[in-house]
């Protein structure tokens, strides 16, 4: 079985952003102007232009005061794809919003055979065990799309959550849609076939993306759905003679979503509309 990557995210890099240096990175002038070239890359300060920590639908669901105490708080990181935020069992260190990137939680057994058992993207946050009271991770934590995140300290967000206000209750709804599409995972992992666990997986990674293609090699789903890689081919090769998919070289494309929807409609419904109930904005 193939084994994701353990590369970790370097802490080079990583840079504060405050308030003003939120409001200047709207142009490329003034987020030099702020940053300056010799305290940043220039790939970085790209990846910096044109995001928000508002990207994430959680800090943009926060009330104007609690968000600006949080602002100065928050650091600005590229996710890389296959790298590891942390391993079940580790204290994390940090939290992360994500924006623009997908992460995975993984369950791993002693011999080394992993199953995916929630995805999160810009709607949520990596780190509930931080503020569930143990702090150490449940699962493995795993980029399987790239992009960028705002992270923050552990101790900053568990005295943010102990105050009891909005971010409390953001999380606290989070954390139940999290463990509702956990609940979802292994009821679709026990009761459907391998071509409906695809679709699912599929659809999943389609709602936290701006586009229809997915990048990712079969021995990868395969590691992700805890079955055989030949059992992924099948059910791709099904897929796409069905016109609902293009399979190209670790690339996937959605030719058809509603034809998926159509393979695993009320498992994905259900889900769909529990995290809508329990992610709408409350102010």
């Amino acid at each position: 079985m193939a084994q994701v990557s353990h590369v970790r995210i370097p802490s080079a890099g990583h840079h504060v952003i405050t308030s003003n240096m939120i409001a200047a990175l709207q142009t490329k002038d003034s987020a030099h102007e702020m940053l300056g070239c010799r305290s940043m890359a220039p790939k970085a300060l790209a990846g910096l232009y044109g995001h928000s920590p508002k990207h994430n639908s959680l800090l943009a669901g926060l009330p104007a005061a609690d968000y600006d105490r949080l602002l100065p708080h928050l650091e600005f990181v590229e996710m890389p794809f296959g790298a590891t935020i942390c391993e079940a069992g580790e204290q994390m260190q940090y939290a992360y919003f994500l924006t623009g990137s997908i992460v995975s939680l993984l369950y791993e057994t002693a011999d080394g055979a992993s199953s995916e058992t929630a995805v999160i993207g810009y709607e949520g946050m990596v780190g509930v065990d931080i503020v569930m009271g143990g702090g150490a991770s449940l699962n493995r934590a795993f980029i399987k799309s790239a992009g960028y995140a705002f992270r923050i300290k552990a101790s900053v967000l568990k005295e943010e959550f102990a105050r009891g206000g909005a971010l409390q209750g953001l999380l606290l709804r989070f954390t139940q849609a999290l463990f509702t599409q956990m609940a979802h995972t292994v009821a679709c992992n026990r009761h459907h076939t391998i071509v409906q666990q695809l679709c699912r997986w599929l659809l999943l990674s389609l709602d936290r993306l701006s586009s229809n293609k997915i990048s990712m090699t079969q021995d990868l789903i395969a590691n992700m759905l805890g079955v055989r890689r030949e059992s992924v081919t099948e059910a791709a090769r099904k897929l796409q003679d069905e016109g609902l998919i293009h399979y190209s070289r670790g690339q996937i494309t959605v030719v058809n979503r509603s034809g998926l929807e159509a393979q695993i409609f009320e498992c994905y419904t259900s889900l769909t509309k529990e995290y809508e109930g329990l992610l709408v904005v409350h102010r």
